[in-house]
């Protein structure tokens, strides 16, 4: 509990007693709020200086291409299908895959020869997006309930993976590189968007789980995300791209934090805590 709780008698069930929250409760967390978005219709594309959703990071026309509904329950912080290098006839599969935006964009891209398979551990997010594509007559496409730390696939069935924004909420994510890898046929590529830490968060943000489910307590830095990734095998990783959040774009982020609310962050420069990353690697062909 905070000294501002403790002097007005309050706590909220977002603040974590310490700072190892255990890995059940950060699920649920992300769970609860991810089911949440589902329900709701809160995309910021629409805004395009927007840091989350789609604002900014997709095409008008990819935009225009999709269906409404998968736009409505967008989260992301970036966009892997333009990493991707997806080809038609591809298997592609989309961890933490939501509403679906990606899922849908990766099957336009690998034609009907393809297939993408989404993966998500929100009931209400699968349900939704195996609603879209129904009513939208997308057949390439398959959305799979399941933790990114374990994907219900078969070994060495995709040309591609890719996630957006996911894999940050994690609390294992040395699992979910491993994963990744276990899925990808030899010689194939991964492609992500994530956040990644920049500079150590305050307290009152690393221990609060509803930042963690906005996709801010739970970054890590960029060698320990790479050194993750090259742990779990991959090679021929690079950064595609990074851009660093300002004040006013990680307090948007942590709006549901009560962030505004909250005296003890209330005044403290946010800016170049967390950035954007797109990032490729290779799985080896032996």
């Amino acid at each position: 509990m905070t000294t501002a709780q403790k002097k007005s008698g309050k706590s909220t069930k977002q603040d974590v007693a310490k700072a190892g929250s255990g890995s059940d409760e950060i699920r649920g967390a992300v769970r609860e709020h991810y089911g949440n978005l589902a329900k709701s219709d809160s995309s910021c594309c629409s805004t395009k200086e927007s840091s989350c959703g789609c604002g900014g990071l997709y095409s008008q026309s990819e935009i225009l291409s999709l269906p409404q509904d998968a736009i409505a329950v967008s989260a992301g912080c970036g966009n892997p299908t333009a990493i991707a290098s997806l080809k038609p006839g591809m298997i592609v599969v989309d961890l933490g895959s939501g509403g679906g935006i990606d899922a849908f964009l990766s099957a336009r891209k690998v034609g009907p020869k393809g297939m993408v398979y989404g993966i998500d551990m929100t009931p209400e997010m699968i349900n939704r997006a195996r609603k879209t594509a129904r009513e939208s007559g997308i057949q390439n496409v398959e959305f799979r309930l399941g933790e990114i730390e374990h994907i219900p696939l078969d070994a060495g069935v995709a040309d591609v993976v890719i996630s957006n924004c996911v894999i940050n909420l994690s609390p294992d994510k040395q699992q979910v590189f491993k994963e990744a890898f276990r899925v990808l046929r030899p010689g194939g590529r991964l492609a992500v968007s994530d956040i990644v830490l920049v500079s150590d968060l305050p307290e009152e943000i690393r221990k609060n789980l509803t930042a963690w489910s906005s996709c801010v307590s739970g970054a890590v830095s960029e060698k320990e995300y790479i050194g993750a990734m090259k742990n779990a095998g991959f090679e021929h990783i690079k950064v595609d791209d990074r851009v660093v959040y300002t004040h006013e774009q990680l307090s948007d982020y942590l709006k549901d934090s009560e962030y505004a609310d909250r005296p003890e962050l209330r005044g403290r420069n946010l800016s170049d805590l967390i950035a954007s990353y797109r990032i490729t690697a290779v799985r080896p062909k032996k």
